[in-house]
């Protein structure tokens, strides 16, 4: 397993100086602020190349830093070594808890056929969010969702934060959050997870405080008490193909072994699909039969991830427990799974609720877009997938994306930085 955990211990301002110029007597008004292009229809996805680099996205003069120390020392009429003190302090308090941090994280596709609400992989593609100490609250939103999702507090990356400080006993304190979303909104490629896993990853980095892995996967408790069974934020927080159980006392989680080459074809409709819905169609009980199928595919999936058996994957992916149940409802699921198997897909199955449908292809060998496409076969799967929705009046468009090994982490970090502390000469470089 590999998680990347934010470090730092953390600390905050509990006083302010008053109107006699002294930093004993605090007010409350510093630091506590009140909270209130067309795509194509076939698409691959890779990583932006400005990611590993901070951008920031706010202006400075919004931030809590030098400006506002200024205006708070000009305002009480603090004397010069006043002014220096209070800079002092702030300037390690947001040094030992940041100022300001970005996160990505990345889509997953749950369920993989049989392996319902435990088994789920990591794509390559990405989810970026920014969030930052301020004055009021703001919430922006560039991308996927943009038009539907809340700007408040509401939304899952607010609700994965607040659990974040939640688990360490702290007050959440005013944050304002930017997010790009790439990963498509309500599809079945965990966009919800990305949100929550964002978010809990964001407010431990914004807190300055760190959490156990081995033996207590603290991180994987939160996001999973979240969202209910680890499919989706397993693989979201540790990247690769996880399989998750409750073990009767805590969620655990651990990598099987991903085939080199492996390619993932996406469709996904236009229409969007609530999860809430979707497990609505299934069955309270199952037929013991169904259930001896569908620990058979189990099996027989991470068998042929381990051993590089792909060939295996096409009777692997196959279920009984969830997508028939829910094909009334995605009507295009079977002709989809059929075209992608005939265009030469190694397996294909529905895309955790839905409605995306995923298929698996090999052949991929360094970067695809360079590779002679004879050698592969996902841009064939991929007309497939549009030929077959074409002909059943299911608009939507194809992304073809891989597997990634690595799951959410902190992409850049924002702190005061002082060359006489040993530590602060130590850097995270992650793109």
């Amino acid at each position: 397993r590999s998680g990347r955990q934010p470090m730092g211990a953390g600390t905050s301002v509990e006083s302010a100086p008053s109107e006699s110029g002294s930093l004993e007597e605090a007010g409350a008004d510093f630091g506590e602020r009140a909270s209130e292009e067309a795509s194509p229809r076939l698409t691959s996805l890779a990583p932006p190349a400005l990611f590993g680099q901070h951008v920031s996205h706010f202006a400075p003069d919004d931030m809590l830093g030098d400006a506002e120390i200024e205006a708070f020392a000009s305002k009480y009429a603090l004397d010069d070594s006043a002014r220096a003190e209070l800079k002092k302090m702030f300037t390690g308090v947001v040094s030992g808890t940041r100022r300001r941090v970005t996160v990505r994280v990345p889509a997953t596709t749950a369920n993989m056929g049989p392996g319902f609400d435990c088994a789920g992989m990591a794509l390559d593609i990405w989810n970026e969010v920014t969030v930052e100490r301020a004055a009021v609250f703001s919430f922006e939103i560039e991308g996927e969702g943009a038009g539907v999702l809340p700007r408040t507090s509401g939304n899952l990356v607010c609700k994965g934060v607040e659990a974040a400080f939640k688990a360490i006993g702290k007050e959440v304190p005013v944050l304002r959050y930017w997010t790009r979303n790439r990963i498509p909104f309500a599809k079945g490629m965990g966009s919800s997870s990305a949100a929550i896993v964002s978010g809990i990853l964001a407010g431990l980095a914004i807190a300055g405080f760190n959490l156990q892995v081995k033996g207590e996967e603290e991180l994987l408790q939160i996001a999973t008490n979240i969202e209910g069974h680890p499919d989706n934020v397993a693989p979201c927080i540790y990247g690769g193909f996880q399989l998750g159980i409750h073990n009767g006392t805590r969620w655990w989680t651990d990598r099987v072994s991903m085939p080199h080459g492996l390619m993932c074809v996406v469709f996904a409709p236009d229409h969007a699909t609530e999860t809430s819905a979707a497990r609505d169609l299934l069955k309270a009980q199952v037929d013991v039969k169904d259930a001896v199928f569908n620990c058979g595919r189990v099996g027989l999936l991470v068998a042929a991830f381990a051993t590089n058996n792909l060939e295996w994957l096409r009777l692997a992916t196959e279920d009984a427990l969830h997508q028939p149940q829910r094909a009334p409802m995605h009507t295009h699921l079977n002709p989809l799974i059929r075209a992608a198997l005939d265009a030469g897909a190694h397996g294909a199955c529905l895309s955790g609720a839905g409605p995306a449908v995923i298929a698996f292809t090999g052949g991929r060998a360094g970067d695809v877009i360079a590779q002679n496409h004879a050698e592969r076969k996902e841009l064939e799967v991929a007309e497939a997938f549009l030929a077959a929705a074409d002909a059943i009046n299911c608009p939507g468009q194809v992304i073809i994306t891989k597997p990634i090994e690595h799951g959410g982490y902190i992409v850049s970090e924002t702190v005061s930085y002082d060359p006489a502390v040993r530590r602060q000469r130590i850097h995270y470089v992650q793109d």
